[in-house]
């Protein structure tokens, strides 16, 4: 298995952010058949293939604003306000993907993309690992 770890900049405001260069990169370099596994090890980010820059990520935002409101609610209630929510998040947006990867490339649809999505305000740091399996066939 390959592997890598590449830092992110989410800033202090919710974020989707594309890192689908970084991952395509990725799966260039191995230029081979196989899953490349996407991974964030944090609690509070997830994993999402959603279609970017035509308004679904502001969807998405929106989204999860409604069904995780940042108030008072949570009992996971340390940092800023409505914290706990960062950390039900995953639950419905998983810390992790897999993608086919034939012959070096990425196996996305038209518009999909590989994006981190980050609601805590708290931390403006990520890492995403990147591994990659190659086919044994």
């Amino acid at each position: 298995m390959q592997s890598s770890v590449f830092q992110v900049h989410t800033g202090r405001g919710e974020v989707v952010h594309d890192i689908t260069p970084q991952c395509a990169a990725f799966a260039r370099e191995a230029g081979d058949d196989g899953l490349l596994h996407v991974f964030v090890p944090h609690a509070t980010a997830g994993i999402a293939i959603i279609e970017l820059g035509a308004g679904s990520d502001d969807d998405l935002l929106a989204a999860l604003r409604d069904l995780l409101p940042a108030d008072d609610r949570w009992r996971h209630a340390h940092g800023s306000r409505g914290h706990g929510r960062s950390h039900v998040m995953p639950a419905l947006i998983p810390p992790y993907a897999t993608i086919p990867v034939i012959g070096g490339a990425l196996t996305l649809g038209t518009w999909q993309s590989i994006a981190l999505v980050d609601l805590n305000v708290d931390n403006p740091d990520r890492q995403v690992r990147l591994s990659f399996l190659r086919d044994s066939m």
